[in-house]
């Protein structure tokens, strides 16, 4: 049995964790917030993805159909507030059904269910979308993720584990067969490290001696909700054809498991690693996003729809303007301001998007310095891997 200090209390953290001490270690998840699952976790529309739109033979696609599947059985076994909706993405206008077409060609490759539809057909599953043609993806589900975490938690502390709250780790160094992790609460020495630290991960892993070639770009997603007046326009998930010029999905319209519609996200630079709103900024962060010559090459290449991303930001009509696209009943007074999230994106200097799940090791010690959607949906898979890793960092 090997004592293990996992870093972060996001879902892949306590989704390795959990797995850890189910097999006997002995476990402690070291989280410097007061809560759990307070950042990409507890902020994202909280679907399952099906594994649609990741290349064939990635990481990402592969995990993410296994993913759908593991996350719904655990929902049930424990209790968690889920439910398989299917979605549909849309296709506006007839110049985004080339693209419509290729997912479905991706679908196919990837093994997922999904099926064409004509306008009336996509109605009867939405009867308020706008579509030229649609497609049915049946495996997409919602759920409560933050709820996975505590039972995840749970499952840490009932086989022996600790779960420390408000403990901030700020290196760590391998030592012989022992790792020393310098904690805001003072030191600790464990056997072996997973370091789960999301939005802070790179800097974690740098200070620990380690010299990944990719950074952490801070993105906000800004949320808003349709008031409860307009729940009814939209019955499960709503996607747009994704624009492939842009390294993200573009708003879109989701169904809670506990009720409510969630509208977006629009996805602007964040000022600080943790920059929920405008006025959170840390100039030292900021400074190290714009340092980043990777952060330039991706604006240069994206200047129109960054734009666009900029715009929406400072305008409600714009974004309601965006999501009646998809549903034309959809006006800015229909739209409640929602909790914003920050993806933690990984960048390479030239400006690539890490655009899959990326771990580096060092005796010891396992770093996850990517882990962006479908992560969440993912995490018992990410675990498994993760522990693999673990095992041959210990030797």
């Amino acid at each position: 049995m090997a004592r293990i200090a996992v870093v972060g209390s996001g879902i892949v953290g306590l989704a390795t964790a959990a797995r850890l001490a189910r097999r006997g270690d002995e476990v402690l998840v070291l989280e410097k917030d007061e809560q759990l699952a307070g950042h990409q976790t507890g902020r994202n529309s909280g679907v399952v993805h099906s594994g649609l739109y990741y290349a064939p033979g990635s990481h990402k696609a592969r995990m993410s159909r296994a993913g759908a599947e593991s996350m719904l059985a655990y929902a049930r076994e424990r209790g968690i507030a889920h439910e398989r909706t299917g979605k549909l993405v849309v296709a506006t206008t007839a110049e985004q059904v080339p693209g419509l077409r290729r997912l479905a060609r991706r679908a196919e490759e990837n093994g997922i269910d999904a099926h064409l539809l004509s306008p009336a057909e996509a109605r009867e599953h939405e009867p308020y979308v706008r579509a030229v043609e649609a497609l049915r993806v049946t495996a997409t589900g919602i759920i409560d993720y933050p709820a996975v975490c505590r039972s995840l938690a749970d499952e840490v502390r009932e086989h022996g584990g600790e779960v420390r709250v408000g403990t901030a780790v700020e290196r760590a160094t391998t030592v012989g067969d022992t790792v020393r992790l310098t904690t805001s609460r003072g030191e600790e020495r464990v056997d072996a490290l997973v370091s789960c630290a999301g939005l802070h991960s790179d800097l974690l892993a740098r200070r620990s001696g380690l010299e990944p070639d990719a950074r952490i770009v801070p993105f906000r997603g800004e949320y808003f909700e349709l008031v409860p007046a307009q729940e009814h326009l939209v019955r499960g998930l709503v996607y747009p054809v994704p624009d492939p010029r842009f390294p993200f999905l573009g708003v879109h319209l989701t169904r809670s498991v506990h009720g409510g519609v969630h509208a977006g996200p629009n996805a602007v630079l964040a000022l600080a690693r943790e920059g929920y709103r405008w006025r959170d900024v840390v100039p030292a962060e900021l400074a190290q996003s714009l340092a980043w010559p990777g952060l330039w090459r991706l604006a240069a290449r994206n200047v129109v729809p960054g734009a666009k991303e900029m715009a929406r930001s400072a305008s409600r009509r714009l974004f309601a303007a965006s999501l009646a696209q998809l549903v034309p009943g959809i006006r800015a007074e229909d739209l409640a301001p929602a909790p914003a999230g920050v993806r933690a994106q990984a960048l390479h200097r030239d400006g690539s998007l890490v655009d899959d799940f990326l771990v580096e090791s060092a005796p010891r010690q396992v770093h996850v310095l990517n882990a962006p959607s479908p992560a969440a949906t993912a995490a018992l898979e990410i675990a498994a891997h993760l522990e693999r890793e673990l095992d041959a960092a210990i030797g």
